[in-house]
């Protein structure tokens, strides 16, 4: 007995010697109290609209620092009496309410009470997680006596109260104070801070917003308690209504959270280090967002989803709508959902045969015809025979677009469709004219407005600048440079399709008392539906269909799309100056036939190679056998020699570079450029029949 005695002394002084050490150089190695009440768990994200309104508030929520002697005693009390009644007696562990603790784990088998102090609490929020490991517990317990040893009861306290979590992203008494009633935490009444008290234990079960009642009857528990403590006296307790206490209306999960959702992911690229709290201003218009949201729920059939997406001239998004519902479904439809766009992938058909030559007056016949075994038909099943471009695109004619795409090459629309911002991968099946591939509506509206950009390359934003919590700028947007995806002609002609398909064709329902250029989309068995155009420097692009694919009877992008893009932009334009578009086709007139090489410059910017391997100027390049023009030298057509496009190098200079033999037949005098054969509609033209097995 006495060995045991002894060695259980030795071995009891030991540890309590280890402690003694592990506490003290815990303790020094403590930052300073001021470090401690600024130091905070997260990072706080206020959004803001492109108006300084704030959208929405993301991370922990702070509130304002609340010092000790500015707590309410009840708030006090509430809080010792519940969570650790021997708080001011203790070093930061407490020995009884650890044997406690024990005594019931013994009797029940399972843990129903904890052990732990508001000290240790407070080192596990500071400096912890909230894995229940033995090593985690025992870094708490010295923590915690750390702490008591270098600050006071009241700092521990102070420190608490101001850092614990309440649940809703509240951390402290003033976050949750302003979360849960509206009002900062100076003014909070006994129930109100029984309430707030009772959040501790089990902040998401407790909470006022989740569960009303759960949340009075665990403050009815807090109260009982602190009449038990002896904190408050039982006619305070009658007098503390619970049910009387007033919430604070609680913010909705509107619509602007899928804008939100798709924009703060930006900031890893843009801020990849910061963790500090920033202000990210937006471009998003918090009028035109809820136009855009009551538009879609207004318009969208029953049982079938709706997004939009709405693109200001530069590319800031002014609004996005991702479904009907957020709190019912966060998924973005706007930005994340791929759907087929039917008659809406017709711009880029017709944006390769503009550049390829064709222009909106030129004639094109509507019949049926069969490519690659494959025969489209037309929405009604009717031919309207001989007709111009533009009447083909404003009804939607599907014969036409088969007989487009397979005149310019389908590896051609793709192509299009890829320099006009798709990003989802692109089939070159005869089909595709059609729409067949899926797509994004962000990158079809991004598309429209290149259109309306004069075909300047747009892209989507949403993030203005972001600022540090006292004002610092530390992301700045720069001004965006379009890069020009097709000759301003191109853009121009296309633009009067698409004005014509509003004003006579599938999109009536889109019009808005103002110039608008559109397009409208369905597929097959009325799965999805789709409008998009633009108005005053604003595109705009809608999808409604339904999540699992299956038909929505009636639904055509000329119905309910429609319908919804004009009750929006009614509203989005309203303050916009009346734009007409520039519908003129400006060909250059250096130019027999358009090519690329209109979008890189003018002609005279070229250098050519002559037969002695003479660089001569693009606008002075004469043909084999000519006189060179002398730079500066007058010209009848202003300047531009010779008038019709400068020929490339002849085929006999061809030869003799590679080493071939002249080829038989080679017309000397022509540098190799065979003139281009007339397009249908042309005079001296026959019509190209497309080829049908």
């Amino acid at each position: 007995m006495r060995g045991t005695f002894i060695w259980g002394f030795a071995l009891a002084l030991l540890a309590v010697i280890v402690v003694g050490v592990s506490v003290l150089v815990a303790a020094q190695s403590l930052p300073s109290y001021d470090k401690l009440k600024s130091s905070q768990n997260g990072q706080m994200i206020v959004v803001r609209a492109r108006d300084g309104s704030e959208l929405v508030s993301l991370g922990p929520s702070y509130g304002k620092w609340v010092p000790y002697a500015q707590i309410p005693q009840v708030m006090k009390d509430a809080t010792v009496s519940v969570e650790d009644r021997r708080f001011r007696s203790h070093i930061g562990v407490d020995p009884i309410g650890i044997i406690r603790s024990l005594m019931v784990r013994v009797e029940t088998g399972h843990w129903r009470q904890g052990g732990s102090t508001v000290t240790q609490q407070l080192a596990r929020t500071v400096f912890l997680n909230n894995s229940k490991t033995f090593d985690r517990k025992i870094r708490e317990a010295v923590l915690a006596m750390a702490l008591e040893w270098k600050f006071s009861k009241d700092q521990v306290l102070e420190l608490y109260l101001n850092k614990v979590y309440f649940g809703g992203g509240a951390y402290g008494i003033d976050a949750a104070s302003r979360k849960f009633f509206g009002h900062d935490a100076k003014d909070l009444s006994l129930a109100e801070a029984a309430i707030i008290a009772g959040l501790v234990k089990a902040p998401s079960r407790y909470s006022p917003t989740a569960d009303s009642k759960a949340a009075v009857d665990r403050a009815a528990v807090v109260l009982q308690t602190m009449e038990e403590a002896g904190a408050i006296t039982a006619a305070q307790r009658a007098n503390a209504n619970l049910q009387d206490v007033k919430q604070a209306p609680e913010a909705g999960q509107n619509s602007a959270r899928y804008f939100t959702d798709w924009a703060l992911p930006q900031l890893d690229l843009l801020l990849p280090d910061n963790q500090e709290p920033i202000e990210v201003w937006t471009t998003l218009d918090p009028g035109m967002q809820r136009a855009a949201t009551a538009a879609v729920a207004a318009n969208a059939p029953k049982g079938a989803q709706g997004a939009l997406v709405s693109l200001d001239r530069d590319g800031a998004v002014l609004a996005m709508v991702g479904g009907t519902d957020y709190v019912t479904s966060n998924y973005n439809r706007a930005t994340n959902a791929v759907r087929q766009p039917g008659s809406a992938w017709k711009l880029f058909v017709y944006l390769a045969a503009l550049e390829a030559g064709y222009k909106p007056n030129d004639r094109v016949v509507d019949e049926p015809v069969t490519i690659d075994g494959w025969s489209p038909h037309n929405s009604g099943g009717s031919y309207a025979g001989e007709i111009d471009v533009r009447t083909a695109f404003a009804y939607s004619k599907n014969t036409v677009a088969a007989q487009l795409g397979n005149e310019v090459g389908f590896g051609a629309v793709a192509a299009m469709a890829r320099r006009f911002g798709i990003s989802t991968p692109v089939n070159t099946m005869p089909s595709m004219v059609l729409g067949t591939s899926d797509v994004r509506l962000i990158d079809m509206t991004r598309a429209f407005a290149s259109v309306s950009a004069k075909g300047a390359s747009v892209e989507p934003y949403g993030i203005l600048k972001v600022t540090s919590a006292d004002g610092q700028e530390l992301y700045k947007r720069p001004a965006p440079r379009g890069e020009l995806l097709v000759p301003a002609y191109v853009a121009a002609g296309i633009t009067d399709l698409l004005q014509s398909a509003v004003a006579i064709g599938t999109g009536k329902a889109a019009q808005i008392g103002r110039p608008v250029a559109g397009k409208t989309g369905t597929t097959s068995s009325n799965k999805d539906g789709w409008f998009i155009g633009f108005s005053s420097g604003v595109t705009t692009g809608v999808w409604m269909g339904r999540d699992d694919a299956h038909a929505v009877p009636g639904l055509q992008g000329g119905t309910a799309p429609a319908r919804a893009f004009a009750a929006y932009m009614r509203y989005a334009v309203a303050k916009r100056p009346v734009e007409k578009f520039e519908t003129d086709l400006k060909l250059p007139d250096w130019q027999l036939e358009p090519d690329d090489e209109q979008i890189q410059g003018n002609p005279n910017d070229y250098y050519y190679t002559d037969d002695q391997g003479n660089m001569i100027p693009g606008g002075s390049n004469p043909g084999p056998g000519e006189p060179p023009v002398e730079r500066g030298q007058p010209a009848d057509n202003g300047g531009l020699v010779p008038a019709d496009p400068p020929p490339a190098a002849n085929d006999d200079f061809l030869d003799q570079a590679t080493g071939k033999r002249p080829r038989e037949g080679a017309r000397s005098g022509q540098g190799g450029n065979v003139p281009a054969a007339p397009r249908a509609g042309q005079p001296g033209s026959r019509e190209r029949p497309i080829p049908v097995n």
